[in-house]
């Protein structure tokens, strides 16, 4: 499979969508590039006693609607334009959702599942420090991503903590819930996903119960979908990690696989369930495939091939440029990223609200909440599609590129 650079992917996107709405050249080339790019070395102590340096970054696309807001990944693929381009993502997505933010992301180029507990801690308590020069409540607030979670945003909201000398709860959001955490947070991602499935089958007067669903990748966004569709009704019949998929027709139960994984470290081998690659996993015959790994899986070499009825993509980026256009001229609909697996972001910006007011809502107050604005920001992006003849991905863009778009007029160029 031909390596694609996300950015370059990034940039084709925003080209595309500029030429759709007329966009101002000037305004055009501010939003090509980020406003802030840190590159940090990161030392750490190993278990061993050795000592190892590793690169991590934090990009920060655009602040015109507010703070950058975005995830950190921790992964061995991590680059500055792996980064740059989430971050990119990240702008769009938190103006498709209508979100009061701009785009950021964040990752280090290490792998997590190969490091232990205390060497994790390391890490991310000395990358914490060594980016709290570009991070706060009120300019950039990180959050969980790839081979991250709520306790290492634990460890990083204690860290600026004390280094500023009083808690700072709203630094990070995807926290725990005993110190500021959002109930509904570790959902977030895979539900928003579910409920602008839900809606995507409705128009097309379908509905989730009874579908046959492919889910690619088997981290938060993908085991909590697998969870989620199970209790809707669906059958989940393939699921994948980074070892590979699994395959059984008759259904694959989420507290079979989970447990599984959880005891042996992937997926594969469960009992019951044909072994399968993940090129495997993406073509086969399904109402809903679900691509929650990592980017460019879908691509102009595989799109041909593809069975499934409906694309929801959990993951960033899933999909390239090329890839996208076969798919609608197949008329396989593809929810894209930065609506289908908003609702991190949007449950994120609900946590961070909460830090800043003292006050925090219920998970039934939370779902409802992600719920209403989901459905809006998904119906309004398929109207915009169906009123144009374009896809969904180029529908969201337009609606968010033009919202960016009007926050960077109104406020101009600074001096």
């Amino acid at each position: 499979m031909k390596e694609v650079n996300p950015y370059v992917l990034a940039l084709k996107q925003l080209d595309r969508v500029a030429k759709k709405i007329n966009l101002d050249p000037g305004i055009h080339e501010k939003l090509k590039y980020p406003k802030r790019a840190l590159i940090v070395s990161i030392p750490v102590v190993m278990d061993d006693g050795r000592l190892e340096v590793f690169t991590g970054y934090r990009v920060q696309h655009n602040v015109d609607r507010g703070p950058s807001k975005g995830g950190i990944r921790f992964h061995p693929d991590v680059t500055l334009d792996h980064v740059k381009a989430l971050a990119m993502w990240m702008t769009w997505k938190c103006a498709a959702m209508g979100l009061p933010y701009g785009g950021a992301k964040g990752g280090v180029t290490c792998d997590p599942r190969k490091m232990s507990r205390s060497e994790v801690e390391k890490l991310s308590r000395r990358y914490a420090t060594e980016i709290a020069i570009v991070i706060g409540p009120d300019r950039d607030i990180p959050a969980p991503d790839v081979y991250t979670n709520p306790q290492i945003m634990g460890w990083m909201m204690d860290t600026y903590s004390m280094h500023v000398g009083h808690a700072v709860p709203g630094v990070v959001t995807g926290k725990p819930v005993e110190i500021g955490g959002a109930y509904g947070r570790v959902e977030a991602t895979a539900r928003g996903c579910l409920f602008t499935v839900g809606e995507a089958l409705k128009c097309s007067g379908k509905e989730l119960k009874g579908s046959t669903v492919v889910i690619q990748g088997y981290g938060n966004a993908g085991s909590i979908s697998h969870r989620l569709a199970e209790e809707e009704g669906a059958r989940v019949i393939a699921v994948s990690d980074s070892k590979g998929g699994i395959l059984n027709s008759e259904g694959l139960s989420f507290s079979g696989v989970s447990a599984h994984k959880k005891e042996t470290g992937s997926v594969v081998g469960f009992p019951g369930a044909h072994p399968l690659t993940n090129a495997e996993l993406l073509e086969l015959e399904c109402d809903l495939l679900i691509p929650a790994a990592l980017e460019n899986q879908i691509t102009a070499d595989n799109a041909p091939r593809l069975k499934a009825g409906l694309i929801a993509e959990a993951a960033n980026g899933p999909t390239t440029e090329e890839a996208g256009e076969i798919l609608f001229k197949r008329k396989i609909p593809v929810i894209p990223d930065i609506i289908a697996n908003a609702g991190g972001v949007v449950v994120s910006c609900f946590e961070w609200a909460q830090n800043l007011m003292g006050y925090f809502w219920t998970e039934d107050e939370v779902n409802k909440k992600l719920h209403d604005i989901m459905i809006p920001a998904f119906r309004n992006t398929y109207e915009l599609a169906g009123q144009e003849g374009i896809d969904l991905r180029l529908a969201a863009y337009m609606l968010a590129v033009e919202r960016v778009a009007a926050a960077v007029k109104i406020r101009g160029v600074y001096p």
